[in-house]
C-alpha cells in the first residue's frame, strides 16, 4: 500500500527520539570518555558515534554525508577521531551506551511483550529499506542485528532515520539548497530560532552570505523571514523528503503501522519525560507542512 505523507512524517517523529538518545544520554558520554573522547561538549562523541559505521572515513566524506555542518567544525572534530579509537571500538561503545540508557529509560518495559512487538515491526520496516544511494542508511544496515528487543528497536530507528536523512539531502540538492542554505531556510520558516542553528558553527559572515543568496532567489526577506515562495520551496523539500522516506513503510499494512505507532508512544514519552532531548533542534521535528 502507499502511505499518506502525514503518516510517514509521524513515524519519523516517533522514531527519531529513540535514535537521538545516543547523542544526549549520560551513558553515551560515559562510554565516550572511556574511549578517550572529550565530553565537555557533545560534538566529539557525536561525530565518532554517528560516523563509526562508515569505517575510518576522512573529514571530507563526513562533511559530505552530514551536509549541514560547517566544514571547519567537521574537520576539527573528525580529524583526530580515529586516532582516539577505532570505528569498531566506537560501534561497540555506542551499543553499550544505548543498551544502558534504554534500560534506564524504559525500566520495566524492557523485555515486555509490547517492546518485543514494537521491535519486530520496526525491524521489518528497516529491513525493507532500499539503501542504494543512501550511504548512511547502508552503513548502519550492514551492522549485525542485536538480540535484545530494545536494541533491535534502536537499530531499526537508526537505519530508518539515516535513510530519511540521506533522502533529505537529495531533496535539498534537488531544490538547489546547499548546506548553509538548508539551515537558513529552515530557520526562515520558523523550524527553530536562528540561535539553535548556530550549533552547526557557520560563521556570521557565512550565514549572512547564505541569507543573501536566498534573498536574491526571492526565498527569504532581508530580515531572515521566509517569503511566500520561500515557504513553498521549503514545503516542497519536506514533501519530497517524506516521499523518499515512504517506500519502506509499504512493508507493513495500515493496521500494523497504527499498532507500531501505538506501541512507540509510551516509549517516546519515557524519553521525552526524562528531559534528555532539547526542546528545539535543527531537525524541526515538530513542524507541520500543508501538502
Amino acid at each position: 500500500m502507499t502511505y499518506s505523507l502525514s503518516t510517514v512524517r509521524q513515524m519519523w517523529q516517533l522514531l527519531e527520539p529513540i535514535h537521538a538518545i545516543l547523542y544526549y544520554a549520560p551513558e553515551a558520554f560515559e562510554e565516550a570518555a572511556v574511549l578517550g573522547y572529550a565530553t565537555d561538549e557533545r560534538w566529539p562523541s557525536y561525530f565518532a558515534y554517528r560516523a563509526a559505521p562508515l569505517g575510518p572515513v576522512s573529514p571530507w566524506l563526513v562533511n559530505a554525508l552530514f551536509y549541514s555542518f560547517s566544514p571547519q567544525m567537521v574537520e576539527r572534530h573528525t580529524t583526530p577521531v580515529w586516532q582516539t579509537a577505532t570505528p569498531g571500538q566506537v560501534v561497540e561503545a555506542r551499543s553499550t551506551a544505548v543498551d544502558r540508557s534504554l534500560r534506564s529509560l524504559f525500566g520495566d518495559r524492557i523485555g515486555s511483550p509490547e517492546l518485543h512487538e514494537a521491535a519486530k515491526l520496526a525491524r521489518h520496516v528497516a529491513e525493507a529499506t532500499d539503501t542504494a544511494g543512501r550511504p548512511m542508511a547502508a552503513a548502519n544496515a550492514a551492522l549485525p542485528w542485536p538480540d535484545e528487543p530494545h536494541m533491535v528497536l534502536w537499530q531499526a530507528a537508526t537505519i530508518l532515520r539515516e535513510h530519511r536523512g540521506d533522502g533529505h539531502i537529495a531533496a535539498l540538492q534537488a531544490h538547489g539548497i546547499g548546506p548553509t542554505e538548508s539551515l537558513v531556510s529552515h530557520a526562515a520558516v520558523g523550524a527553530a530560532p536562528e540561535e539553535v542553528f548556530s550549533s552547526r558553527q557557520w560563521t556570521d559572515e557565512e550565514w549572512i552570505a547564505s541569507r543573501e543568496r536566498l534573498s536574491v532567489r526571492g526565498l527569504v526577506e532581508r530580515d531572515g523571514g521566509a517569503t511566500d515562495e520561500g515557504l513553498r520551496v521549503r514545503t516542497s523539500v519536506e514533501k519530497l523528503t517524506d516521499e523518499l522516506a515512504a517506500p519502506p513503510w509499504n512493508a507493513l499494512g495500515a493496521g500494523e503501522t497504527t499498532r507500531l505507532s501505538e506501541l512507540l508512544v509510551p516509549l517516546v514519552l519515557d524519553i521525552v519525560g526524562a528531559g534528555l532531548l532539547p526542546r528545539q533542534s535543527t531537525l524541526g521535528i515538530s513542524m507541520t507542512y500543508d501538502y
